[in-house]
């Protein structure tokens, strides 16, 4: 009960589709799944280790698991966490989630670049023997909330479970029947966690990769080519704004046999050329993944067009993940029950969602546009978005890529 104070919701849209609201938690985004369960985990077994030792749990965001971390390891005893988020490169809402969190032992900093900066510069000071050596000095260690870490996708795993018992009980789908899986993804994480629950024994047919403008993971399925050098674009779904998805090396290596050697040298190319390939051969092993795109144009169409024909809302991510299987069943005709995983509340992203829905909603300010998108839904508007119409500030920091190891020795006190 304290892993999942919370349920994730179906909900059909068309004969065929079907949402799966993963936003209900209490920062409205479908990391609440991992990030309520994680810090138990994570400070039961440190407790049973060493009592005395004090966790640093270290955070790159693009928007949503920094806010989910936040909220997870608020005022959790053993604990501190840090973390960093592209200062230009997240929703107002998002930003404001985050910088207006309380607790003793949360610090948050945006940086002057993008995801990747961060996420490339949390792992270097994981990897960074000196402070290790420092940390272990003030009985410290590092953690972290980010994917990077298993403890973080094992959680995700029971969703896609519990999706598939849905459908059964909801007799959309009978005992032993396929159904695919539309997953909106940056950082490839809560896909990976869809393709362990199918090693599990789920009956998942086919993933549908859904990539947004920033469409590296598209390519790569497609082509099996990884080619980071390229254009980084900022998108209305700054979760997916990400060249460098870490969880696609897990999946690599088990499509090749857990050959930790291959995965060394095609991350090592990575790090040296930017880019990698993977054979013919082995290219065929992910052929249960399939890559769509879709870009700012189509995502806001869908948002208008499944609106004005359900009345359904949906945010800015979800967007992408339906207007990409929009374009997979256009292509190849399949007509198998599929589940759209929603990542986000659309309270989260209420300017771009609204716009689409309506232009006359442009120049309607932040809040005001929340209220029109509950009155526009039919939704109660989530506590969490309510708490910080008036909160606080408590955290105003910006610095270079460069500054983030110092600042996170000034945080631990070292």
């Amino acid at each position: 009960q304290d892993a999942y104070p919370f349920t994730a919701q179906v909900v059909p849209i068309d004969p065929v589709s079907y949402v799966l609201e993963l936003f209900h938690g209490p920062t409205c985004a479908f990391k609440d799944i991992a990030l309520q369960f994680l810090p138990s985990l994570l400070t039961h077994s440190a407790k049973k280790h060493d009592p005395n030792r004090t966790l640093v749990i270290l955070v790159a965001t693009s928007g949503d698991t920094g806010k989910a971390a936040l909220e997870g390891f608020a005022n959790i005893s053993g604990t501190k966490i840090i973390v960093f988020y592209p200062q230009d490169g997240v929703s107002k809402m998002q930003k404001r989630q985050m910088i207006t969190q309380k607790g003793n032992n949360v610090y948050v900093a945006g940086i002057k670049g993008n995801f990747d900066d961060a996420q490339s510069g949390v792992k270097a000071i994981f990897g960074d023997k000196k402070m290790q050596l420092m940390l272990t000095k003030h009985n410290m260690s590092f953690s972290s909330a980010n994917s990077i870490n298993f403890g973080r996708l094992a959680p995700q795993i029971v969703y896609y479970i519990t999706a598939w018992c849905d459908l059964i009980r909801l007799e959309k789908i009978k005992f032993g029947e396929s159904f695919n899986v539309t997953v909106p993804t940056g950082n490839f994480g809560d896909i990976l966690a869809g393709y362990y629950a199918k090693l599990l024994g789920i009956p998942i047919a086919k993933f549908i990769c859904a990539s947004n403008k920033n469409r590296i993971l598209t390519d790569f399925i497609q082509t099996g080519i990884y080619d980071k050098n390229r254009t980084f674009y900022t998108t209305c779904s700054p979760s997916m704004d990400i060249l460098i998805s870490s969880n696609l090396e897990r999946l690599i290596y088990l499509m090749n046999n857990k050959d930790s050697e291959k995965n060394v040298s095609l991350m090592s190319q990575l790090k040296t050329d930017g880019k990698y390939s993977v054979d013919s051969n082995d290219k065929e092993k992910f052929d249960i993944f399939t890559g769509e795109y879709a870009n700012w144009s189509e995502c806001s169409t869908k948002i208008h067009d499944l609106y004005n024909n359900t009345g359904y809302v949906i945010d800015t991510h979800t967007a992408v993940a339906a207007a990409a299987y929009d374009k997979y069943v256009k292509n190849t005709n399949d007509t198998t029950k599929t589940v759209i995983a929603s990542t986000a509340s659309p309270f989260k992203f209420s300017r771009s969602v609204m716009k689409s829905i309506d232009m006359k909603y442009e120049n309607e300010e932040d809040f005001a546009l929340i209220d029109i998108l509950s009155k526009t839904a039919n939704v109660e508007i989530p506590g969490a978005i309510n708490e910080i119409r008036t909160a606080p500030v408590v955290h105003n920091t910006v610095c270079e890529i460069s500054e983030m190891k110092q600042l996170v020795k000034r945080n631990m006190g070292i």
